[in-house]
C-alpha cells in the first residue's frame, strides 16, 4: 500500500496493492499492520455501508463529542469525498481536502478525529464503506453546509446537472451549520 500526504499531511491517501488477471482482482481493505506503518494507528467499532444514487450529497458530517476518524472507500460507482478540518489548534484549521474515490482507482482516504465529512455521488449510483473509530452518537452529530462560501469547496457539479442536482437529506437541509456558527474542536 501507498500511503499520500494530501494538502492537510492527517488526511491520507491510500493507494492499495491491486492484484488482478483474469478471474477479477483481489486487494486488502485493511491490514492493521501496514495501516499502523503507515501512520493510522487506531482501532475501529463500527463499520458503515450506504447506497446512494447520483447528486446525493451526504455531509459534511461530524460529532462534537466522540469524534469520529473515518477509513472511507467506494466499492462501486464513483463519488467526491471531502474532509474539513475543524480542529482550531491546527495550522489547517478551516482548509479542506477533496479527492475522487471511485471503483476504478479503489483508493481510500483516511480522515482522523476532528474533521467534518461528506461526498457527492458523481457516477449512477455508489456504494460507500467506511471503518469508523467511534460509535455514531446522534445527540453529538453536527452538519457543516456543504456549500459555505468560506469554506469553498469547489464541488464537481456539472457531474450531477449543476447545484440544482444536488440532493439532500431533511436534516441535511434544515440543519446546516455556516461556517461562521459551527461547532469545532479545541
Amino acid at each position: 500500500m501507498q500511503a499520500i500526504p494530501t494538502e492537510i499531511p492527517d488526511v491520507i491517501e491510500l493507494v492499495p496493492r491491486v492484484f488482478g488477471d483474469e478471474r477479477g482482482f483481489f486487494l486488502e481493505t485493511w491490514n492493521e499492520r501496514v495501516y499502523r506503518d503507515a501512520g493510522i494507528a487506531t482501532g475501529f467499532v463500527q463499520d458503515n455501508w450506504s447506497r446512494s444514487r447520483r447528486g446525493i450529497l451526504r455531509g459534511l458530517h461530524y460529532q462534537i463529542r466522540q469524534p469520529q476518524g473515518k477509513l472511507v472507500r467506494v466499492t462501486r460507482g464513483a463519488v467526491f469525498d471531502v474532509a474539513v478540518d475543524l480542529r482550531r489548534s491546527s495550522p489547517t484549521f478551516g482548509r479542506h481536502v477533496g479527492r475522487v474515490l471511485s471503483e476504478e482507482n479503489k483508493r481510500a482516504l483516511w480522515i482522523p478525529p476532528g474533521f467534518a465529512h461528506g461526498f457527492l455521488v458523481i457516477s449512477d449510483e455508489a456504494d460507500f464503506a467506511y471503518k469508523c473509530t467511534e460509535f455514531y452518537a446522534p445527540e453529538f452529530d453536527r452538519t457543516l453546509a456543504w456549500n459555505d462560501a468560506t469554506v469553498g469547496i469547489a464541488w464537481p457539479l456539472d457531474a450531477v446537472g449543476g447545484s440544482e442536482g444536488v440532493q439532500l437529506s431533511e436534516k441535511d437541509r434544515t440543519k446546516a451549520a455556516s461556517w461562521a456558527t459551527a461547532e469545532t474542536f479545541a
